[in-house]
């Protein structure tokens, strides 16, 4: 069963949420404040934390900037609708995801879903690429820079794999979200340049003299890695 920890203060709503989610095979885990859901997320080790932003005390931004030294497991903020300044925030932050309140929980499972089935290694294509520079896992989903592992989120994972797949080409803003899918129409664009960035500073990749991630302007990105191919 999938384990999800949700970090929100309406008791109500968790409760619902909780018995609606498990018809899906999702256990839900419920904490009201960062203090007690910090405390679960270490002891239990979910495999995905949903995160609300307006929290008592400290708010979901606060936890997810936390969670993210530590960890790179899939977060979910939940955001109140139309709120575009608070999405982008925690996209900055390295929210994988966000869902706007109120929302239905049918679309929050179909999220859940669509992010822990990337992670799937059974959904993996089990073989390697290689780059001058760079390793790219499929089957471990692990990333190494001149042969250092690179923490990264599943976001990031994915947006790099879409890109490399697609090396010496460009690659659109909208053919990037077209694989990646799960972003409100509001903020496409900006999500896309958000995540790209934050690639590239984990990358060590930097814009003006770049080794892996091209900006093309107005049109897109290209990685510019030169591919490795063994015999």
């Amino acid at each position: 069963m999938t384990r999800v920890l949700l970090i929100d203060d309406d008791r109500k709503h968790s409760q619902l949420l909780q018995a609606y989610l498990k018809q899906f095979g999702i256990s839900l885990d419920c904490a009201h404040d960062a203090q007690e859901g910090l405390r679960k997320l270490a002891r239990s080790d979910p495999d995905l934390l949903l995160l609300d932003i307006m929290l008592p005390g400290r708010d979901g931004f606060d936890i997810c900037r936390e969670v993210r030294r530590n960890s790179n497991i899939p977060i979910i903020m939940l955001t109140a609708r139309g709120d575009v300044i608070d999405r982008v925030s925690g996209l900055e932050m390295g929210a994988d995801d966000y869902v706007g309140k109120p929302f239905e929980p049918r679309e929050l499972v179909a999220r859940i879903q669509t992010i822990l089935r990337r992670l799937d290694p059974f959904e993996s294509m089990h073989a390697t690429m290689l780059f001058d520079g760079m390793e790219i896992d499929l089957d471990a989903r692990v990333v190494k820079v001149d042969g250092n592992e690179v923490q990264l989120t599943s976001m990031e994972y994915e947006l790099l794999v879409v890109l490399a797949r697609r090396a010496g080409k460009k690659v659109s803003r909208d053919d990037i979200l077209n694989e990646l899918r799960g972003f409100d129409a509001s903020i496409l664009t900006r999500a896309v340049d958000i995540m790209v960035s934050r690639l590239r500073q984990k990358l060590g990749d930097p814009v003006k003299s770049p080794r892996f991630i091209q900006t093309i302007w107005g049109r897109g990105y290209s990685f510019i890695a030169r591919r490795i191919v063994h015999d």
